[in-house]
């Protein structure tokens, strides 16, 4: 069980890190299940709307960066906590969840996004 949270959390980065460099297509060839429910409310469902939307992303945005912070698995669920940088520096933390087929691929997604605050209330950074 512990090598398949491993191994998911790989395929979870490996998955988000072709699709948000500008290769979606090969992201969902690679790590998607036969089928792709997506619930983040600005992308379509499914795994050609996912296409689309990375595809236009990496043409409107292509000088965008990610850094993965952390990983969580437990059972089909992959937790990514990430840091993005976006034009004019805009940074953004990122959290996002995967659910895994049992043959190890992507069939689901949610995601939440906040853009980083040059102040904190509390003093702490956002990861």
């Amino acid at each position: 069980m512990n090598e398949n949270l491993e191994e998911n959390k790989n395929n979870a980065i490996a998955f988000y890190k072709l699709a948000y460099q500008g290769s979606p297509r090969k992201a969902v060839e690679k790590y998607v299940g036969d089928d792709y429910i997506q619930h983040n409310p600005l992308v379509g469902d499914g795994k050609e709307a996912f296409i689309n939307y990375f595809e236009r992303m990496a043409s409107e945005y292509p000088n965008k960066s990610i850094e993965f912070i952390r990983s969580v698995a437990e059972n089909n669920l992959v937790a990514l906590h990430t840091h993005q940088i976006w034009p004019d520096n805009q940074e953004y933390v990122t959290m996002d969840f995967f659910r895994f087929d049992e043959n190890g691929k992507i069939v689901e997604h949610w995601d939440s996004m906040q853009e980083i605050p040059d102040n904190t209330e509390n003093g702490n950074t956002m990861y």
